[in-house]
């Protein structure tokens, strides 16, 4: 495994690993404006969301490895304290990056990627128009993390007005994330996108008291064929199928053809289980993996 001390690296080399490794990771598409009321759009993946009460989203504008120079973002909002958080989805990535482009102080990157600038309810930035979803922010700090090149800025956002746009709801109100179409930032000049099958669920272990991996019986725990998700799926179980309903399994046809003609019945059990867990019947699942042979 490569063991990397940071001090012993260069900024841009820590930075590579860094970014690499911590993804993917969402984008603030941050409009602001100076004191003179030039405004500025710039994206930033060092973010998220940190409260919900109050709401907190966080940010960080950081110093440049190569000169140290800081951003006019930073800049903007040590002058106006006031920042639009715009989420980007993918139908806007490609004018997203255009806008990371180094212009001049005083450039408008809404003009130059051709996003459509909508005046904010509350402050003075605009928001992106184009962007699924908008937050009005106050900002209530900005915290420096170091004073060299490659130091982080935390610009902390108290979300004052939330725009929601209704495309991406479902019919109870909440965003879908297919709907969404969201994009994410990997390391080096790549990104992610979730849609499709990069979109799962995991039911929360919340409401329920999972009896965990350690309690499940070895001879499943120990599976040559189950993987560490598996497990951790079946783990999450509170009450295992009583042994009536699981003799009663046995006379299923798939199960009732391992047990009579397999000559890998532990492992072909266990194959079976597995395709019911990642379909998510997780009951049937383990049905299977409790039966006697």
């Amino acid at each position: 495994m490569l063991r990397i001390d940071p001090k012993e690296v260069s900024v841009g080399k820590m930075h590579g690993y860094l970014l690499g490794a911590v993804a993917p990771r969402p984008i603030a598409f941050a409009s602001t404006i100076d004191k003179e009321g030039n405004v500025n759009l710039s994206p930033f993946s060092f973010f998220n969301c940190f409260s919900a009460n109050p709401p907190i989203l966080v940010f960080s504008p950081a110093r440049r490895g190569r000169d140290n120079t800081t951003k006019h973002t930073y800049e903007n909002v040590l002058e106006v304290k006031e920042v639009v958080i715009n989420i980007v989805n993918y139908d806007m990535v490609e004018q997203m990056s255009l806008a990371s482009t180094e212009y001049g102080k005083g450039v408008n990157e809404f003009e130059k990627a051709g996003l459509t600038p909508v005046a904010s309810e509350i402050v003075g930035p605009p928001r992106v128009g184009e962007a699924p979803a908008a937050f009005e922010c106050k900002v209530i700090e900005v915290k420096p993390l170091g004073n060299e090149g490659g130091a982080g800025n935390l610009v902390i956002c108290e979300v004052l007005l939330a725009h929601i746009k209704d495309e991406i709801l479902d019919e109870n109100q909440v965003i879908d994330p297919f709907k969404l179409d969201a994009v994410a930032r990997m390391g080096g000049n790549w990104y992610c996108r979730a849609q499709g099958e990069s979109i799962f669920e995991i039911p929360k272990p919340l409401t329920t008291l999972g009896m965990g991996v350690d309690q499940i019986p070895e001879r499943i725990r120990y599976s040559k064929v189950l993987t560490g998700n598996n497990l951790g799926r079946l783990g999450n179980t509170e009450v295992l199928p009583t042994d009536d309903e699981v003799k009663a399994y046995a006379i299923n046809e798939e199960v009732g053809k391992i047990l009579t003609g397999s000559s890998d019945v532990e492992g072909d059990l266990h194959r079976l289980a597995q395709q019911h867990l990642e379909n998510g019947d997780v009951k049937t699942a383990w049905k299977i993996l409790l039966q006697d042979y």
